[in-house]
């Protein structure tokens, strides 16, 4: 499975994303700021650099469940997909929502868009499919 994050509104506190699956829009995305090229991403400050990840459903021993955790992240470990609504709720993950606030400072119906999105990444795993994550 092939998931593409296109990143298209940055703000002082956010960055705001499509996130396609196999080339179809399922929901918008929210992270923090992104940083100039060539700096490290910095815990609960900043985004996830741009590039392509393997996704996994792993154990989140935070949230206390099965979620996705994108792996090989530059100098980071514990990069998951989850419901949230602002930069205060990623703690520099990917959040998903179904629409996005006219401040661009927050995403709405959260957890109906990362539960969606869930069932499809298991269904992916369940048929022996890879998942990768392109964040552009």
């Amino acid at each position: 499975m092939n998931i593409e994050v296109s990143r298209f509104s940055h703000t002082a506190t956010t960055t705001l994303g499509r996130l396609a699956v196999e080339g179809r829009f399922e929901c918008y995305t929210l992270e923090d700021v992104v940083r100039p090229p060539g700096l490290r991403k910095v815990w609960a400050q900043t985004a996830i650099p741009a590039g392509r990840y393997e996704v996994a459903l792993t154990y989140s021993t935070r949230f206390h469940e099965l979620m996705p955790e994108l792996l090989n992240v530059p100098n980071f470990q514990g990069i998951r997909i989850h419901s949230g609504n602002t930069a205060a709720d990623t703690a520099g993950c990917l959040l998903t929502g179904t629409a996005v606030a006219p401040n661009r400072e927050r995403i709405f119906n959260s957890w109906r868009a990362y539960h969606t999105l869930l069932l499809k990444l298991e269904a992916a795993l369940d048929r022996g499919e890879a998942i990768w994550l392109h964040i552009a």
